[in-house]
């Protein structure tokens, strides 16, 4: 990417099976991992969070505002205010420090940042909930405890153990309105846990992750829902008094059910209403170490616990599409349109299905080295404050025949549908239209014949209405122009545009020349020839002729970039990646 060349945004692989039937909207993901390349050299920017199209095209990418740090629990959320809201967990990539979670509006700016809780040492990385009306959300927490080992039969024994809980927290001030201790007298039971057995042996601080909380939800009756995945059970809490109403699955459950489920993830409500409840959850059947399944799959429940014994049915089961084990992470989200979005984490792979289960588009990063906690997808409109980028440059194909060449992007702006283009003789002069195109990805590159210098660039929606315009930007020459073989005495100038273009604005109903393919070709085939040519100064090794060289690489990559519409920047096989240290990442 010309106009981000720090970013090195994830490259999605896409098929799609029945596209006419998947739900519109937006992919949220937020890879994570550290990217080296080479092992020297700056950082780029890859992890944090993304939004994508339905074709895998970053429409934004926002590592650059969070310092390449990781990011967990991306998604958009629809019920704080009339505009779509940002909400996401922010941690370094050494796994170290407090974390936090954001607030960003619909035009990509922080609103509120919520720190790590009480005496917290981390704002936990797992859950971010946001609940309606958006004054309070919920997170998971993380804490050590030593604990008495008298419930597994060792009364005389006691280990230090990394519990866990959740918290309602007050958006606003950040004061705790509930707090839920898994280990509290009457709470989780430890012979619940399959990762603390009666013969483990005791432990120093921190301890043992044995019972590992990983989503929390609330309904409308005030009670929450978690997922503890060590348990491989699913517990609903008492919002009066913090007691476990029923538990479903694992050791001890309350219902009657006709299926099986373990180290499960991602538990929410889709209906609650009384003794009636349908919930969706991640089966992730395995984890790192064993698994209980051969393949993962997101499951949707119908609870009914007004009867004896309450009873528990799966009403709609997708299988993983690949066949495989999601062993950590992953998430469920039930679509407006019936569909259903699973997130299966590994690679960022994901998928989505109809509500009969067909399976209509699957997607996976091209790195299988990074993977998502969770993904999203949502409807949404993005709005950024700040202007659209643009960058000119022009060249030399052979004398007296120059081109020049723009990009334009604008990061997060959801509603464009073209570009017009225009060029100005002084900084002063009116503005000349010199053409438009349609947006192609999230870099837009537009070719003209000529030397045009004072570029600036407008974006339009698919009405025709102007939503941006970026600043005026000179066009950037070759550091010296004698580095080509014409030995031209004399620089060339720009031209005056209006001698070619004479309309100031562009015509609404202008019709959008998509890059005319005769002069990138004419252009390619000249570059062509003079390939051997710019080698062979290389070769010699002067300052002035390497740059030229470069810029001869630059134009040939972005010209190759036009044919194929828009590709992401690829990850050489050279580079490693650095995965980073993150307690209760599953």
């Amino acid at each position: 990417m010309a106009l981000l060349p720090d970013v090195w945004a994830v490259n999605f692989e896409v098929t799609y099976h029945d596209r006419t039937r998947v739900s519109p909207g937006y992919w949220f993901v937020a890879p994570y991992g550290r990217i080296v390349h080479l092992k020297t050299g700056p950082q780029p920017f890859q992890v944090g969070p993304y939004i994508y199209d339905e074709d895998g095209v970053l429409i934004w990418v926002g590592s650059r505002l969070f310092n390449n740090a990781n990011v967990y629990d991306f998604k958009a959320v629809h019920h704080i205010g009339d505009n779509p809201y940002l909400s996401f967990i922010v941690h370094e990539n050494d796994g170290h420090g407090k974390g936090r979670g954001v607030i960003m509006n619909h035009s990509y700016e922080v609103e509120l940042e919520l720190q790590a809780l009480e005496n917290l040492t981390r704002f936990d990385l797992h859950e971010f909930n946001i609940l309606p009306g958006g004054k309070t959300a919920l997170t998971c927490g993380y804490w050590p405890a030593e604990l008495s080992l008298a419930d597994l039969g060792r009364p005389q024994e006691q280990s230090f153990f990394l519990t866990v809980g959740f918290y309602e927290v007050d958006i606003a001030t950040g004061e705790v309105a509930m707090r839920w201790d898994a280990s509290a007298p009457g709470n989780v039971a430890m012979h619940e846990s399959v990762k603390f057995l009666a013969n483990t042996e005791p432990e120093e601080a921190p301890g043992n992750d044995y019972l590992h909380i990983n989503s929390v939800d609330k309904n409308a009756d005030g009670n929450y829902l978690i997922s503890i995945r060590f348990t491989n059970t699913i517990y609903l809490i008492s919002g009066a008094d913090g007691s476990i109403l029923w538990r479903l699955g694992g050791r001890e459950s309350d219902f009657d059910q006709d299926f099986t489920f373990s180290k499960q993830h991602d538990a929410k409500f889709i209906e609650s209403e009384g003794t009636r409840h349908i919930i969706s959850f991640m089966n992730n059947a395995a984890d790192h170490e064993e698994k209980e399944e051969d393949v993962s799959s997101a499951l949707i429940v119908e609870l009914h616990t007004g009867t004896t014994p309450m009873t528990a049915q799966v009403i709609r089961r997708y299988y993983r599409p690949d066949g495989q084990l999601t062993r950590l992470r992953g998430n469920v989200q039930p679509l407006p349109n019936g569909n259903v979005f699973v997130g299966w984490s590994d690679g960022g792979y994901h998928s989505e299905f109809s509500p009969e289960g067909a399976n209509l588009m699957e997607a996976k990063f091209v790195d299988s080295q990074l993977s998502t906690y969770r993904a999203y997808k949502f409807e949404f409109v993005g709005r950024p404050t700040a202007p659209p980028n643009l960058v000119a440059s022009v060249a030399e194909a052979m004398e007296d025949n120059l081109t020049t060449t723009l990009h334009v992007s604008w990061n997060g702006a959801t509603e464009i549908a073209s570009w017009n283009f225009y060029a100005q003789a002084e900084e002063r002069e009116p503005r000349r239209f010199i053409g438009a195109t349609n947006k192609t990805g999230f870099e837009t590159m537009y070719v003209i014949q000529g030397y045009l210098d004072w570029i600036s660039a407008d974006a339009l929606d698919r009405d025709g209405n102007v939503l941006g315009s970026s600043t005026v930007d000179r066009t950037a020459v070759p550091t010296n122009w004698m580095t080509f073989p014409f030995n031209k005495s004399n620089h060339p100038v720009p031209e005056d545009p209006s001698g070619r273009f004479s309309s100031i604005m562009a015509d609404p109903k202008t019709e959008h020349n998509d890059l005319t393919v005769e002069v990138l070709d004419e252009s390619i085939d000249t570059l062509h020839g003079l390939e051997g040519y710019l080698l062979l100064i290389l070769v010699l090794g002067s300052s002035g002729a390497i740059l030229a060289g470069s810029y001869w690489i630059f134009i040939k990559r972005r010209i190759k970039t036009y044919r194929h519409i828009y590709q992401h920047i690829p990850l050489e096989e050279t580079e490693e990646t650095e995965l980073p240290t993150v307690i209760s990442a599953g």
